[in-house]
Parts: C-alpha cells; sequence; structure tokens
C-alpha cells in the first residue's frame, strides 16, 4: 500500500509543478534524491506514507567523516608498550630473585647433613678391661677305634671321670674270630718251627759224620729261620688284635667332666665314631663317642691392643669377672703370650689360667679381664658408628669452622662393643661426625643439623 502511494506522488509532481519552469528541474533533483533515499531507507520512506500522500520525502544530507590526529593514535600505542616493558622488567627481575633462592636452598641441600657428637674423656686407668673366653684346659674327642655295636655305657653328660675310668663296652664278634684264628695260625706256626728246629738240629748232627749232604743241612737251618720268621709275624698279628680287642672298653684318658655323650645301646661304631647323636633324632657320621674336659684349670685366651703389649708380661696377675657372678672377682695369672702382634688386628694373644676347684666356672663362658697397666694415659671414647674403615686403617671425620669434613688417622685401644677407645689421631674438645655417610670424602663440605633434625630429614 504504501509502495502505492509512493508511486501516484511521483506521477502527480511533474503536473503540479510543470509551469515554474527551472524550479521544476530542481524539483525533479529532489525527487531523485528521495527516491535514492527511500531505496537506501524503506523504512522511513514506509513511515512517510503512512502519514499523508501530500507530503514530500525529506532530503538527507551526509556529512564527511571528521578527520583523526596522529598524536591521538600513538599515545595509546605508547602507553601499551610502556605496560608491556614494565611488565615484562619486572617478571625478569622476579625470575632471578627466584633462581638465586633457588640457587641458595640447592646449595644448602646439596650438603650432606651430619650431626656431631663429643668424645667422652677417660680418666687415667690404672688397668685396661678385655673379653675373653674361657676354655677348658684339656679337651679331648674319644674315639673308640674300632668297629662293633655298643654293649653299655656306664657315664652320661656331666659327670666326673677320673683316668682309666670305664665309660662304654662295644661288642666285636668279628673281631673276636679274627684274634682266634690269629692264635690258631700262631700255633700252627710255632709247631712248624718246633719242626724245623728238631730237623736242623738232626741234620747238624749227621753232617759232622757225613751222613748228610752240606746242600740239606743248609736247607733244614734256612727252613728253621723262616718258620721262626713265621711264628714272630703271627705273634705280631696276635698282638695287634688283641689291641684292637681292648678297645671294645672305652676308658678315660684323664680326670675331667663329660661334656658330649653320642652313643647308645645298640649302635654301630666304626672306627672313624659313631654315626649318630644320642637323643638328637638325626643320623651323622664320623662323630666322637665322648667329649671329655678337664676343668680344674681353665683358660682364658685373651687379645691385648698393641698399644698395652708391654704390660702382658708373664706372671702378671689378671682379675677375671662374670655376668653370672655379680660382684665376684676370680684370680688369675699370665702365663704365656704368642710374642707376636697379629698384623691384622693389631693386637697380641695372651693366656691366662685360673683355678677352678669348685667347678663353678664354665669352659666356654665369656669373661671380661682386668690388667694393671704401668704407664696408663688418658683416652677419648667414641662411637662405633663413628669409625670409617679404610685400605690404610680406621679414621674418624671432623667437622672445622667452615663446615668443611676431614678423615684423620687414629689409633684404637679396647673396643667396649658400641664404642672404642681412641688412643691417638683425635684432640680432646674435637667432635666427630656421629655416623657418617658412606660417600663422605675428605674436604667434602658438610651441613651439621642437630641429632632431631637429622631424625627428621631421615623420615
Amino acid at each position: 500500500m504504501s509502495d502505492e502511494k509512493l508511486t501516484n506522488s511521483a506521477e502527480r509532481l511533474p503536473q503540479n509543478n510543470a509551469p515554474q519552469g527551472a524550479h521544476g528541474d530542481k524539483a525533479m533533483s529532489a525527487q531523485n534524491q528521495s527516491d535514492q533515499s527511500n531505496q537506501q531507507h524503506p523504512a522511513q520512506a514506509n513511515q512517510a506514507g503512512s502519514h499523508g500522500e501530500g507530503h514530500h520525502p525529506e532530503v538527507i544530507q551526509h556529512e564527511p567523516p571528521p578527520k583523526v590526529s596522529r598524536a591521538s593514535v600513538l599515545v595509546p600505542v605508547l602507553i601499551v608498550f610502556v605496560v608491556t616493558v614494565v611488565l615484562a622488567i619486572a617478571g625478569i627481575l622476579h625470575r632471578q630473585h627466584a633462581s638465586t633462592v633457588l640457587a641458595k636452598y640447592t646449595d644448602t641441600v646439596a650438603a650432606p647433613p651430619v650431626s656431631i657428637q663429643q668424645p667422652v674423656l677417660q680418666q687415667n686407668a690404672q688397668e685396661i678391661v678385655i673379653p675373653g673366653n674361657m676354655q677348658a684346659f684339656t679337651l679331648a674327642p674319644i674315639y673308640a677305634r674300632t668297629t662293633g655295636y655298643v654293649k653299655a655305657w656306664y657315664r652320661d653328660i656331666g659327670s666326673h671321670v677320673s683316668k682309666g675310668e670305664l665309660l662304654a663296652i662295644i661288642e666285636t664278634p668279628e673281631l673276636d674270630q679274627q684274634l682266634a684264628q690269629a692264635k690258631a695260625d700262631l700255633a700252627t706256626a710255632q709247631s712248624n718251627a718246633a719242626l724245623a728246629k728238631t730237623t736242623a738240629e738232626r741234620y747238624v748232627d749227621l753232617i759232622g759224620k757225613n751222613a748228610v749232604s752240606q746242600q740239606d743241612t743248609d736247607n733244614a737251618t734256612t727252613q728253621l729261620e723262616s718258620q721262626t720268621t713265621m711264628v714272630n709275624s703271627a705273634q705280631a698279628n696276635v698282638r695287634r688284635l688283641e689291641e684292637l680287642q681292648s678297645f671294645e672298653r672305652i676308658v678315660a684318658p684323664f680326670d675331667g667332666v663329660i661334656t658330649q655323650r653320642n652313643i647308645d645301646v645298640g649302635q654301630l661304631i666304626t672306627a672313624e665314631g659313631s654315626t649318630t647323636t644320642a637323643g638328637a633324632g638325626t643320623i651323622t657320621g664320623s662323630k666322637e663317642t665322648f667329649d671329655i674336659s678337664a676343668v680344674r684349670t681353665l683358660r682364658v685366651f685373651i687379645n691385648v691392643p698393641q698399644i698395652y703389649s708391654p704390660d702382658a708380661k708373664n706372671g702378671a696377675i689378671a682379675t677375671l669377672t662374670l655376668p653370672q657372678y655379680p660382684g665376684r672377682k676370680f684370680e688369675g695369672k699370665l702365663v704365656r703370650s704368642s710374642n707376636s702382634v697379629d698384623p691384622a688386628s693389631r693386637t697380641l694373644l695372651a693366656e691366662v689360667d685360673v683355678q677352678n676347684p669348685t667347678g663353678e666356672l664354665l669352659p666356654g663362658s665369656y669373661t671380661e679381664v682386668h690388667l694393671h697397666t704401668s704407664n696408663p694415659a688418658p683416652a677419648l671414647i667414641v662411637p662405633v658408628s663413628a669409625l670409617i674403615l679404610e685400605t690404610d686403617g680406621l679414621r674418624v671425620a671432623t667437622v672445622d669452622g667452615n663446615n668443611i669434613a676431614h678423615l684423620v688417622h687414629i689409633t684404637v685401644g679396647r673396643d667396649f662393643g658400641t664404642s672404642v677407645e681412641v688412643l691417638n689421631g683425635l684432640e680432646k674438645g674435637q667432635g666427630v661426625i656421629a655416623n657418617p655417610p658412606d660417600s663422605l670424602t675428605d674436604g667434602e663440605k658438610v651441613r651439621v643439623v642437630t641429632p632431631k633434625q637429622a631424625g627428621a630429614e631421615a623420615k
């Protein structure tokens, strides 16, 4: 409807304005501009048609765009550039600070943490304490030396026996028959020897009367010598078998206590030993029948440190203490030493004998031997965990004021189990690393921490 009104209005314009002449051309130009405007803005044209057909369309004039200055463009760009540079500088500075902090933290953490322990100064001691093991003065395993079956045994473990006392009897039927055969062979040899002797004597008498030849006489005398040798051989065989038969009786070789019994009735015994362990239910071979220990006097072997070797003299008095007898002391005497220092342990092997008339001291017991020293000297006590074993000896690790570790050689004395005695190489007041790591080297930087911190870091 609006399009038709616009068309009618356009058709009436030339009729109404024809007489105006020059003004008509202007009207046409205005109409053309109106048409172009209506084509560009149809909504506005439709609105104008709805108000009435007699109104003329409005003419819209376009203004040129305003001019933009160069300063208005450069100012925002400059602001953005400055902000970007500031942010970049701030980021670089932050990264540099973080890198510095990380480097310091890495240097701190890279150093191994160690805890320092101060050695304990031991006052001058008039004696040294050395661990030792008690042994029987004489210990003998008893073998049967013959083959047979156990007929009876008469002494068990813990029994005190005297020299020559019967311990067991072994039945040896084969050996008995061999002995009987040997005795018969001896009798035969003796009979043959007697006959040869008679024959030789006759030939000797007849040779003087030229009744026999010299050759026959020589044969007779030679036969006598041969038969005599056969008799000697048979006698030796009989004695051998009688000695073996005597081993049917197992007797004690000396006064002592039976510490082991490895036989039972009916058990097979060979010359190599027993074939089973009594009461254990397990079969073994080459086992002694009895073990006997002489316990009236006990031996105690000790390893005296090299530094105290001059005090290990024969005849020196030693005092022994045992954990099962607290508060009691037993007197012993150093009777001999090896007179040679073991290059592996740097100790001198010595023997201390202690009398044991009541038998209350038992072989195999642990004891501590107290030896008096002639030149007592102070010593430092350090824990065993602080020791570092090297190919050239023992060392401990110390730390200087710059937290630099140093490995120093030391000379140790007595070993107390959890701690050792340092005789040389360590100064008083010089702390040691309580538990040095295996990778610690001389001159390495360390980080000293308290034991609590070390335990926390270990977790």
